[in-house]
C-alpha cells in the first residue's frame, strides 16, 4: 500500500492489470492506492466496480463481528482443518501470538468503525489455531485494552471458540471474571471424535475434550458456555452423534457441514441431484430435534424456519443476509471469512491491515462486497430455485469453482434443497393441523 486514505475519503476499487487501483477523494484532491489483485481472474476478481454501486445509492453493511486470530498455532492437528490441512498454507508466515503493538491498533480500528458507524454491539470471537496458547493474562490484557479504547454508547461481547484441551478452573474464572462466552469443538462420542480431531501424533483429545466441557457446563461456569460445534461426519450414527451432544446439555450446537467446494467435493458428495447424504444424516437429527420438548438451539435448523416463516437469517450459511464478519490476523492483516482458505492459496487475502487502513477501506474490497451483494451474488440457475431466499446460494466457500470463482451453486445444493424442503413440509403439516383445530 503506497498510503493511507485522508479522514473523509471516499476510496472505491477497481480493477487494472494486476492491481486493484483503489482511489479516493479527500478535499478535492484524488488519490491512488495500490493493492495487489489475486492472480486468478475469477468471479468476483475483476468483476465487481464498487465505485458504480455506491453511485446508484449501494451502501455497504458495517462490520459487526470480528474473528481475531490471537494465536496462529494449534495443540491438534485435526484431518479436516481448513487452517493447516486445506488449500492455504499462510499460516506459516503469521507470528506465532498477535502482539500487544498489533492488538491495540486493531481495538483502535473496531473501536473507530463502532464510533464512525453508531454500533451499540460489537462481537469480539478470540480465535486460533488455539487461542488458549495464547494464555490467561494475555487474554486479560486483550479485553481491558477494548474496553479501554471503546467510545461511549458502544460495547464488545467476546467470545472464545476452543477446542478445550487446555480448558480448566484457572481459564474458566478468568473467563468469568471477564465475561467471556465459550464455545467448544466437539464431533459426538470419543470413537467418532477421535477419527478427526487429534494430536500430531495421532493421539486422539476426546477424553480432554470432555473433561473441559463438564466443567465448562458444571454449575459455576454455566453461563459461560456458548455451545458445542460438530462437523458432519457420514461415517458416524447421527442420532447416536446428536445423543452424545446433548449429554453435555450445551444451550446451543453448531452442525457444520464439512469444507469442501465443487473442485474439492466433500467426503460422499457426488454429482447427482438424487444422492443427498448429508440431508439424510441432518434430516434424522432434525426430526428428533423438531419433536422434542424442550431442545437446545440448533442453529442450522432454527435459521432455516426462520426464514421460512419471513425472518432473515444471522448466519452466513444460509440465506441472503449480508456477511459483516472480518478476520483479523495474528500479523494485523484483514481478512475474508477464514474458511476461505479450504479454497486456495490467499483465497481471504484483501491486502489490508489494522495499522494503514480503517476498516472502511476494507468493506469497499470487491471480494468483501461480493458478500453483501445477496442475490445478485448467485449464480443464474439459482435464481430459478424455489428455495433461494432460504439457501442464499449455500455458504459462500462451498461455492468455489476452479477456473469460474464464487458463482455457482454450493456444492451442496441437493442436500440444502432436500433439507428445506423437509423442514418446510414438517412445518406446513403443522400449522394446517393447527389452522384445522382453530377452525373446529
Amino acid at each position: 500500500m503506497t498510503r493511507q486514505p485522508r479522514l473523509g475519503s471516499q476510496p472505491s476499487y477497481r480493477p487494472c492489470a494486476s492491481l486493484w487501483i483503489i482511489t479516493g477523494v479527500a478535499n478535492e484532491s484524488a488519490e491512488v492506492f495500490l493493492l495487489p489483485m489475486p492472480r486468478r481472474q475469477e468471479w468476483p476478481d475483476g468483476a465487481i466496480d464498487v465505485a458504480t454501486l455506491l453511485g446508484k445509492g449501494w451502501r455497504p453493511r458495517p462490520f459487526r463481528q470480528f474473528i481475531l486470530k490471537v494465536h496462529s498455532r494449534c495443540n491438534l492437528s485435526c484431518t479436516y482443518c481448513y487452517v493447516y490441512h486445506m488449500a492455504d498454507n499462510g499460516w506459516r508466515n503469521q507470528p506465532t501470538v498477535m502482539s500487544r503493538e498489533t492488538l491495540a491498533a486493531a481495538a483502535g480500528r473496531i473501536a473507530e468503525h463502532s464510533r464512525d458507524h453508531g454500533l451499540p454491539v460489537v462481537r469480539v470471537v478470540l480465535h486460533g489455531g488455539e487461542p488458549l496458547l495464547a494464555g490467561k493474562e494475555y487474554i486479560g490484557h486483550l479485553v481491558g485494552v477494548f474496553r479501554d479504547v471503546m467510545p461511549p454508547g458502544s460495547t464488545a461481547q467476546f467470545s472464545i471458540q476452543t477446542n478445550a484441551v487446555l480448558l480448566d478452573e484457572g481459564f474458566l474464572r478468568t473467563f468469568a471474571e471477564l465475561d467471556i462466552r465459550v464455545g467448544v469443538s466437539l464431533d459426538g462420542a470419543s470413537a467418532v471424535h477421535d477419527r478427526r480431531r487429534v494430536h500430531a501424533n495421532g493421539r486422539g483429545s476426546y477424553d480432554e475434550v470432555a473433561r473441559g466441557v463438564r466443567l465448562l457446563a458444571s454449575p459455576a461456569y454455566r453461563r459461560l458456555f456458548g455451545g458445542l460445534l460438530c462437523t458432519v461426519d457420514l461415517e458416524a450414527d447421527p442420532i447416536e452423534t446428536y445423543e452424545e451432544l446433548l449429554s453435555f446439555e450445551p444451550p446451543a450446537i453448531d452442525l457444520l457441514l464439512p469444507h469442501g467446494h465443487w473442485s474439492g467435493p466433500p467426503p460422499q458428495r457426488v454429482s447427482r441431484a438424487d444422492v443427498t447424504p448429508y440431508a439424510d444424516w441432518l434430516i434424522a437429527i432434525f426430526d428428533r430435534w423438531y419433536s422434542a420438548s424442550n431442545p437446545p438451539d440448533v442453529r442450522l435448523f432454527q435459521e432455516i424456519v426462520y426464514l421460512l416463516l419471513g425472518g432473515a437469517s444471522n448466519t452466513e450459511s444460509v440465506g441472503l443476509t449480508p456477511s459483516t464478519l472480518l478476520v483479523i490476523e495474528t500479523d494485523g492483516t484483514m481478512e475474508q471469512v477464514d474458511t476461505l482458505k479450504s479454497t486456495y492459496e490467499g483465497a481471504s487475502v484483501t491486502g489490508l491491515n489494522v495499522v494503514d487502513h480503517s476498516l472502511d477501506v476494507a468493506l469497499q474490497h470487491p471480494s468483501i462486497v461480493a458478500r453483501q451483494l445477496g442475490l445478485d451474488a448467485l449464480a443464474s440457475t439459482c435464481g430459478d430455485c424455489p428455495v433461494v431466499m432460504v439457501c442464499g446460494g449455500g455458504y459462500y466457500p462451498h461455492r468455489y469453482r476452479r477456473g469460474v470463482g464464487f458463482r455457482n451453486p454450493s456444492v451442496y445444493c441437493p442436500d440444502l434443497l432436500r433439507l428445506i424442503q423437509h423442514i418446510q413440509d414438517r412445518l406446513r403439516s403443522d400449522l394446517a393441523r393447527l389452522e384445522d383445530r382453530r377452525r373446529t
